[in-house]
């Protein structure tokens, strides 16, 4: 079956590869367009979805993560038609040079060209990773988890109809509808009709995919995503920012999932920042020093390094921002970390020093998002160095070719 897709994709490419700016936007809007006023199939395929989701017991975040409603698929509508309103980034020259010899050479983008996707519960990655796919020049084969199948499967139908009726193939975009191991672990190894394969999800999916694909791979990350509270932070400021970077949507990879305080701001904060997540029945544990201060459970080893996604943070108190880097050095992923600082040059110190993707000052590392970051949206964050790292919008989905221009030189 996998085989039989990666035919069809390969044979959707070579259309999709030329095709027009215009062919590629009018795509997109049709899929948009249809994506609201279809929006009833798709609840109700979301509803079947949920309700096996709580039959299995679920967490209540990850119930979240997997429900749509009217307004998210609007937001997904508007995020195929923020994609769309993008520059087309195929086709553009990179790098123009003339040799001694007469020859000229342009190094020209071109589509990776079949981009394969595999990811967990969030249904919203699939118009997402369709629709950057699409804009891209790129054709996509996604395989969602079974917790999404339903919704997975109506949205692509829609999504397929909508790219027919703009004259490009539906073929453009696929979806995997054997959500069974076996089919994660063909896709992984579809050498000859997949191009690329981005994993999407939780460490345990994504080291999965690393370790056993034999096509490409672009790792995206698992976010045990950090905040340092500095000695010259602003309290109200830091409170607010704890607060959004944890809550305001915990179980996605750029939630914050630990709190490192400084010693000399520790008993003045510590306590406000935990009234505000008091306030959604925040799981707080802690180190010595922090258990101290606050009511808490002692934080265990494995503590540091887990990212919850859910409604728990870790808590350590450190002497400097020398021990809250190495801290970050020893259990980050490599996605995103925060300093709430006043101090300029301790910002700046923190920013050159922390070695992850996305690296702020004094903002929530919730923005670490394509959408957010002005990409129109995005098929994953990388945490890797090579092609691609942080947000993964359209500029990472080009790879580039060499068009060489001569009058018979010959060597």
């Amino acid at each position: 079956m996998l085989e039989e897709l990666g035919k069809k994709a390969c044979e959707a490419k070579k259309k999709l590869m030329i095709a027009s700016e215009e062919e590629k936007n009018n795509a997109l809007k049709a899929i948009a367009k249809a994506l609201v006023e279809r929006q009833d199939e798709i609840i109700s395929a979301n509803a079947i979805d949920l309700e096996n989701a709580k039959k299995n017991g679920m967490s209540t975040a990850m119930m979240d993560r997997l429900k749509l409603d009217g307004e998210r698929i609007g937001q997904m509508a508007q995020g195929v038609l923020d994609v769309a309103s993008l520059p087309d980034p195929v086709g553009k020259t990179l790098l123009e040079i003339e040799r001694p010899n007469g020859l000229k050479i342009k190094r020209i983008s071109t589509p990776l060209g079949v981009i394969g996707i595999i990811f967990e519960s969030r249904p919203n990655v699939t118009s997402d990773a369709a629709s950057l796919c699409l804009k891209s020049g790129n054709v996509v084969i996604l395989r969602g988890g079974k917790e999404a199948i339903n919704s997975n499967m109506t949205t692509v139908k829609i999504m397929r109809d909508a790219v027919k009726s703009e004259n490009l193939p539906e073929d453009v975009i696929q979806l995997v509808e054997d959500t069974s191991r076996e089919s994660a672990t063909a896709l992984m190894t579809l050498n000859g009709y997949v191009d690329v394969l981005i994993p999407r999800g939780g460490a345990g999916l994504i080291q999965a995919v690393v370790k056993n694909a034999s096509v490409p791979v672009i790792e995206t990350g698992a976010g045990n995503c950090h905040i340092y509270v500095d000695k010259d932070a602003d309290i109200d400021m830091a409170v607010e920012i704890v607060f959004n970077a944890k809550t305001q949507r915990p179980s996605v990879c750029n939630a914050a999932e630990s709190l490192l305080i400084h010693k000399d701001i520790a008993d003045d904060v510590l306590g406000k920042i935990k009234e505000k997540l008091d306030e959604k029945n925040v799981e707080l544990v802690g180190d010595d020093a922090a258990v101290k201060i606050i009511d808490i459970n002692k934080a265990t080893d494995e503590d540091w390094a887990t990212e919850y996604n859910d409604y728990k943070m870790s808590v350590k108190v450190v002497d400097s921002m020398d021990e809250a880097i190495e801290h970050i050095y020893k259990y980050s992923t490599g996605h995103s970390e925060c300093i709430v600082t006043d101090n300029n040059q301790a910002a700046e110190e923190f920013l050159n020093r922390v070695d992850s993707a996305a690296v702020y000052v004094n903002a929530s590392t919730r923005f670490t998002d394509g959408g957010e970051f002005g990409f129109g949206a995005e098929i994953g964050i990388s945490t890797q160095k090579l092609h691609a790292r942080g947000p993964i919008g359209l500029p990472e989905l080009q790879s580039f070719k060499y068009k060489i221009y001569g009058n018979g030189q010959i060597r």
